[in-house]
């Protein structure tokens, strides 16, 4: 059978955790067949038909099944409505709280949980034409796939339906909408594609630092990759406790707001490289899809590898290189703990899939030749498009426009788990003529280590490149004497200052006033680590450094924030009649209607000055079942070493009556009870 279309109708509940939804597939049978059947996980049928009559049908929580003879080249179109109440896939956040308009509703359907929501397909291999209706009484904005032909006013209600049209097939799990009190802003790519920019209304003077560069992203993929965007138009949508960075939804990436930044933030931490991954996608991925997770490659490793290229076009050839190598290094080093693996294991993990396939992709195209690569890339893309593929797809077409056997190739970078670490070294060094710099001095050093600043000081004003000066620094600046950091800081950019602070155990006297000169720093990274070191090193000057830092937030998980209220709280002499706000507002950064980030780096302060009020300890036991796996394994480390000292059983358990039915039943399961 080959579904071609699907009609979706859904009106969440958000209150409820509840999706009410219909859809009608329309399809071919291409054999002659008994019986199909849909993936739909924990749902309710109220009624499947086929060609508008009533079929028998089997379900098992899982799979629904329509026991229905049907013939070779026969037409037909099955109905299903449903409800939904999605444990996973689909995230309601801020509707049980007293926050004003914070609102969503998101989804994440890596794979293959797009079932979990909607009767669909977990095999990639099914592609579909996904048109969405969307039905929401409350008056927020939604945002899906394709194009929003309709909108309309709905009766007796604040809300609205809204219609989005695709015009092409994809795969069930690229199916994704977004609902939140968003504005946007709309821009055109050269070609004449609209781009639309989604944000929340108080992040209106973020919204050039953090979509900054994507016009220049989306014409230099069109262009690098010769191949026209193939889908109608491109949203980006920012979303509250995103399980990732982001989500390459068809026309519809949802990312981390967490990369919703100011222009301070943007020199440690911007949205550039998962704007231009996840834009990347919408060629390895959503139009190309892997018929199997053992060609997981053919998506991952070219979205990072064309962000690479498109970070390289924007900020240069040094930048891309000093990437490149601090990736190598991390393969390194997973490699030679025998943690290695191959690219075609289905089972790899992300650094093998992302890093080590941009890497294979970077030796690919130095193998075969940049008008070879791209030309086999172009063929690949326009021969497969909407369609599925295997890694031999790929590689036939890039040995015809080469003209070269790449079993080799294959046997080094797609087969074997060991990383080719001395090859990619050499490789950089003939590229990169800061990072051969690199490798010469770092030689010299070892064979005199205790000349190490002389070797340093005789060639720093020959260093031009500001990644050579930031690793030397960061490599060795805990041996630089005071009057070398000194010259460092005077004449370094912001990367090497922020280098001279985070190489120091201890900030040396004679640069004290320097270093001072680092909390009023274009970087967040470089004020944070400043403010601990001087605060630590110098306790005379303990409420001069509170005082100048104690209107700084930071990046948006509010990092100098919390580390200037816990200093600010174990700092005795300062402000001592405020201490009890200070407090208030550190213990408050654990509730739920903040981000993980913040919740998580609240946590540990407080657990480092023994601040776990009850509020604080409801919190944490609520995080022990946030839908972010990594920051509910962080909670469940953190309470289980509080429940390791004498009396915090009981003050555990006397929380209980406060507590929902699953925290208490995951406590108890804690506990042994």
């Amino acid at each position: 059978m080959d579904f071609l279309r699907a009609d979706v109708l859904i009106e969440p509940t958000p209150v409820e955790n509840r999706i009410n939804g219909s859809v009608s597939y329309h399809f071919n049978v291409i054999e002659d067949v008994d019986s199909f059947f849909l993936d739909a996980v924990n749902m309710e049928f109220s009624n499947v038909s086929l060609d508008g009559v009533q079929v028998e049908y089997n379900y098992n929580g899982k799979q629904i099944t329509v026991n229905k003879e049907m013939n070779k080249g026969e037409n037909h179109i099955v109905s299903l409505d449903y409800v939904a109440k999605p444990k996973q896939t689909v995230y309601f956040l801020g509707w049980d709280d007293a926050v004003r308009n914070n609102e969503q509703v998101w989804t994440q359907g890596q794979g293959k949980y797009t079932s979990h929501w909607l009767p669909s397909f977990d095999d990639m291999t099914e592609k579909v034409e996904f048109d969405l209706k969307i039905i929401l009484k409350e008056d927020f904005t939604v945002i899906a796939n394709g194009k929003l032909i309709k909108k309309k006013t709905l009766p007796n209600s604040t809300g609205y339906s809204w219609q989005f049209d695709m015009e092409e097939p994809m795969s069930s799990y690229l199916v994704g909408f977004a609902i939140g009190d968003y504005h946007k802003k709309t821009i055109k790519s050269s070609t004449g594609i609209p781009i639309e920019l989604y944000y929340e209304p108080a992040d209106s003077a973020k919204v050039e630092p953090t979509y900054r560069y994507t016009k220049h992203i989306f014409d230099f993929l069109e262009t690098e990759i010769g191949v026209s965007y193939p889908w109608q138009n491109y949203k980006q949508v920012p979303v509250q406790d995103f399980l990732y960075a982001g989500m390459e939804n068809t026309t519809c990436t949802i990312f981390s707001n967490q990369y919703v930044i100011d222009s301070i933030a943007f020199v440690d931490k911007n949205y550039v490289n998962v704007n231009a991954h996840e834009l990347a996608h919408h060629w390895f991925g959503d139009l190309v899809t892997e018929t199997s997770s053992e060609h997981h490659w053919l998506h991952e490793g070219f979205a990072t590898f064309y962000a690479y290229l498109a970070e390289k076009d924007i900020f240069g050839d040094d930048y891309f290189y000093w990437h490149l190598f601090k990736t190598a290094q991390a393969l390194r080093n997973f490699s030679d703990d025998d943690q290695g693996e191959a690219l075609q294991n289905s089972g790899a993990g992300s650094l093998t899939f992302y890093e080590k396939g941009a890497w294979a992709l970077v030796m690919l195209q130095e193998r075969v030749g940049g008008e070879a690569f791209k030309n086999g890339v172009k063929n690949y893309l326009n021969k497969y498009a909407f369609s599925n593929v295997t890694i031999s797809n790929l590689m036939e077409e890039l040995e015809l426009t080469s003209n070269s056997d790449l079993a080799d190739f294959e046997q080094l970078w797609l087969k074997n788990p060991d990383f080719p670490y001395d090859q990619v070294v050499s490789f950089l060094q003939e590229k990169s003529a800061s990072i051969n710099t690199y490798f010469e001095l770092k030689n010299k050093i070892a064979e005199q280590p205790d000349k190490t600043e002389t070797i340093l000081k005789r060639n720093w004003k020959k260093l031009k490149s500001s990644q050579l000066r930031e690793n030397l620094v960061l490599d060795y600046g805990g041996k630089l004497s005071p009057e070398f950091l000194d010259l460092i800081l005077q004449s370094g950019d912001i990367k090497t200052r922020q280098a001279v602070i985070l190489s120091q155990n201890k900030i040396p006297t004679e640069i004290k006033t320097v270093v001072e000169g680092l909390l009023k720093d274009e970087s967040y990274t470089t004020i944070e680590a400043a403010l601990y070191r001087l605060w630590t090193d110098f306790p005379k000057n303990r409420s001069k450094y509170l005082n100048e830092t104690d209107t700084i937030t930071g990046f948006p998980d509010k990092n100098i924030r919390l580390l200037w209220l816990t200093l600010a709280l174990v700092t005795p002499e300062y402000n001592p009649d405020y201490k009890a706000l200070y407090f208030d507002e550190l213990s408050g950064y654990t509730g739920s209607e903040h981000h993980f980030e913040t919740r998580l780096i609240a946590f540990q302060y407080l657990k480092s000055i023994g601040g776990f009020t009850d509020t604080v300890l409801k919190n944490l036991v609520e995080s022990c079942s946030h839908h972010v796996w990594h920051f509910k394994k962080s909670a469940r480390t953190i309470l289980s070493d509080f429940l390791q000292s004498e009396g915090n059983t009981a003050r555990i358990k006397g929380l209980y009556p406060l507590l929902s039915q699953q925290e208490k039943q995951y406590l108890e399961k804690t506990l042994g009870e």
